[in-house]
């Protein structure tokens, strides 16, 4: 059995200095866990930051093959979690048990894939120019480059995914695998799963003798603010509000050493349906795509919550058959109270505009949330008006007809950035709306073709991130092994002698990684 203490990490160690206590809610019915958490302190902020400060020289010095080996182990001990943990995750989220152990499956896979790119070495990004001692006018010095890890990086959890990207997962691993200490904000809405998965965490440094503050935990509301602003902080890893995402943002900028923040922040996911797939199957993808829209009652960063199609019989038609099916479906228990809540707000926004008509839904009352279908006026989209630049989130989306492939140009323009862009056609759509892909890149992270944009994979390839408010920064990615490149920066040496230089820089390549060495890329000793 777990021992839920409730205290805080700080060091290595557990710390609980403060007064104020919270509770975990169970999601379904309300009710407080069993288990008091105590608030962390700003001194208690104060010495997670200093810990994982001091953690740090030690830890970005561990040879690549160390880290992975940190990584497996946390991988292990997240596998090795019994069916007591997955149940108090069901509690606390309302999410189903088989989702949670995909997710927790997914979490490891991630752990075990970052040592893989550990073990690569391709992370350093090592660079090497040799000396041209005879150039002229001027001789070449010999210059060799690699990566860093930038230095303790506060990550914030999210609601959504209470294993995957939160306490282990998303950008823990990430900063992790950079080479980078944690300073781990836990999420209100599942504390107790957070100390699970920390207690894994630390069974896992200690397995493998890693420095005491490299991965803190800190429980409490308002106490990210201190972290933010402590100077010991390198950086600001988020997946939550545009609201809460922007304020960190500002608050990471307005520092005496400003810092990067890669926050993930809102998204609405357009998806469009093109001419010749309504004509062939527009049945079973008004099927899939309800699926989709109500999967996870709708708490995923990537949901549908914008259809786009041309103004025709078929796509009438295809409207009323999603409006049926969204009539069909059962209501859902959300993540938590306020969840529920800002989803109710949401859906009275849109209720109240004037451009938008409600097709599909019961009465959103009681505890749980009720599917929903909306219909706006294609103009609300070229003009760029708010509400539907705003991501509800919850299980509802909003169609808008727009009267001809012009006018399909002109409402994806009016799209600010977004995490996916959904396409579903024929091959002769593809081609006869070919101008597409090229406007869609420049509005999201990625582009799905006939498919549905809530599964993320993780691997070296998948982008899951794109042009603000979709992310703070639209150069990198939350998913996938490039996750890692936002904790790191580049070093150069000049002239440096090979004894002095770090192992990836060396002449005789020990660690094997590949490196481009005037402008050639290769393994070989030099």
């Amino acid at each position: 059995m777990n021992q839920i203490l409730g205290h805080n990490y700080i060091g290595g160690a557990r710390s609980a200095a403060g007064q104020t206590r919270l509770q975990s809610i169970d999601a379904s019915t309300g009710e407080a866990l069993p288990h008091d958490f105590i608030q962390a302190t700003a001194e208690e902020v104060d010495a997670a930051a200093k810990a994982a400060a001091a953690a740090y020289p030690a830890y970005r010095s561990l040879s690549a093959v160390r880290r992975a080996e940190f990584l497996e182990a946390i991988a292990d001990e997240l596998d090795a979690l019994g069916d007591e943990f997955v149940a108090v995750v069901c509690r606390e989220t309302a999410l189903p048990a088989a989702r949670i152990q995909g997710e927790r499956g997914r979490t490891s896979g991630q752990m075990r894939l970052f040592a893989k790119v550990l073990r690569r070495g391709d992370f350093y990004g090592a660079r090497i120019d040799r000396a041209l001692p005879e150039r002229t006018p001027l001789p070449r010095p010999d210059l060799r480059q690699y990566r860093i890890g930038l230095g303790p990086v506060a990550v914030f959890g999210a609601s959504n995914f209470p294993l995957a990207f939160s306490t282990a997962g998303g950008d823990t691993a990430s900063a992790l695998a950079a080479g980078c200490p944690v300073v781990f904000k836990a999420h209100s809405g599942h504390m107790a799963t957070a100390e699970y998965v920390a207690d894994a965490i630390i069974r896992a440094a200690e397995k493998t003798a890693m420095p005491a503050g490299v991965f803190n935990m800190i429980y409490g509301g308002g106490v990210g603010e201190w972290l933010v602003k402590h100077p010991a902080i390198q950086a600001v890893g988020f997946t939550g509000s545009l609201k809460g995402g922007r304020a960190l943002c500002d608050m990471a900028a307005a520092r005496p050493q400003p810092i990067p923040v890669f926050a993930e922040m809102s998204s609405i996911n357009p998806v469009i349906v093109l001419p010749q797939a309504l004509e062939t199957r527009a049945e079973s993808i008004a099927r899939d795509l309800t699926a989709s829209v109500v999967q996870g009652c709708g708490q995923f960063c990537t949901n549908p919550g914008l259809v786009i199609g041309i103004r025709s019989p078929q796509f009438s038609a295809f409207t009323q058959q999603v409006a049926a099916l969204i009539g069909d479906q059962a209501p859902q228990t959300m993540l938590n109270a306020g969840t529920l809540q800002s989803y109710g707000k949401g859906l009275q926004k849109l209720l109240a505009h004037p451009g938008i008509e409600h097709l599909a839904g019961r009465e959103q009352q009681g505890n749980q949330a009720q599917p929903q279908l909306f219909k706006a006026d294609a103009s609300l989209l070229i003009d760029g008006d708010e509400a539907l630049q705003e991501e509800v989130f919850g299980p509802t989306t909003v169609f808008v007809e727009v009267a001809d492939q012009a006018q399909l140009s002109a409402a994806l323009n009016g799209l600010h950035g977004q995490l996916t862009a959904t396409m579903i056609g024929e091959p002769a759509d593809f081609e006869r709306f070919s101008e597409l892909t090229l406007l869609l890149e420049q509005k999201v992270g990625r582009i799905l073709l006939n498919g549905y944009p809530t599964g993320v994979e993780v691997s070296d390839s998948m982008v899951h991130g794109g042009p603000y408010p979709a992310t703070s920064d639209a150069r990198g990615t939350s998913v996938g092994t490039l996750a890692i490149d936002r904790f790191l920066r580049p070093v150069c040496f000049q002239n440096y002698p090979d004894s002095l230089l770090p192992e990836p820089l060396k002449n005789a390549n020990p660690l094997g990684i590949l490196r481009l060495v005037d402008g050639v890329p290769g393994r070989e000793a030099l």
